[in-house]
């Protein structure tokens, strides 16, 4: 099992649990519950493996639907879902963050192996990160997290921007991955507590 594929399985698992939490949230049923983890788990990867030109991690692997399910079926037999005011409840705060962070990483490993220059590595790590979560949020007719979260599409342009650099001068060795994973980590959840966020043009 290579890099990428670690990358894969923990943002399928976190994202699939966030999915969950958001769609409890919403009050949404158990087949809403479903398919809302199912495109915060998968979507982004769908869409960067179309991008990348790589076949569908989604549709190939058994295993990715077994996670969904497996996640889904844990929340509900934990009762996951009784938790209010989501966005800022902390296990759903560190799901979506490691979810986002991994993806980031696998988007930017997809790029690197598909020859990507800057421009594209850094656009399918966001992609990758943030696309499930964005269809989710179009489905169930909400504003995207990414439009109104701190730091949240901009941690996964710095994570794609490393990544991107450390090959460029042949340090994206595994533990530097892992620790561009760590900082984006730390870079986030930093970033929530302290209230930080880009610039707005309002007050």
């Amino acid at each position: 099992m290579d890099i990428v594929e670690v990358a894969e399985i923990v943002g399928i698992l976190s994202f699939a649990l966030s999915g969950f939490f958001v769609a409890s949230g919403e009050r949404l049923d158990l087949l809403g519950i479903f398919i809302a983890s199912f495109l915060t788990a998968l979507g982004g990867g769908v869409i960067r493996d179309i991008i990348a030109g790589r076949p569908l991690y989604a549709f190939t692997s058994n295993l990715a639907s077994l996670l969904v399910i497996g996640v889904v079926v844990a929340g509900v037999l934990f009762r996951l879902h009784r938790f209010n005011k989501i966005e800022k409840n902390r296990y759903f705060l560190f799901a979506d963050t490691l979810g986002l962070v991994s993806f980031a990483v696998s988007g930017a490993l997809a790029g690197i192996e598909a020859s990507f220059n800057f421009a594209g590595v850094v656009l399918l790590a966001l992609v990758t990160a943030v696309g499930g979560g964005v269809l989710r949020d179009m489905l169930i007719n909400k504003v995207p997290f990414i439009l109104t979260s701190e730091f949240y599409g901009s941690v996964a342009i710095f994570v794609g921007t490393a990544i991107y650099l450390l090959t460029l001068v042949g340090l994206s060795g595994f533990y530097m991955v892992v620790a561009v994973f760590l900082f984006g980590v730390v870079l986030r959840l930093v970033a929530v507590w302290r209230g930080w966020h880009l610039p707005r043009l309002y007050h």
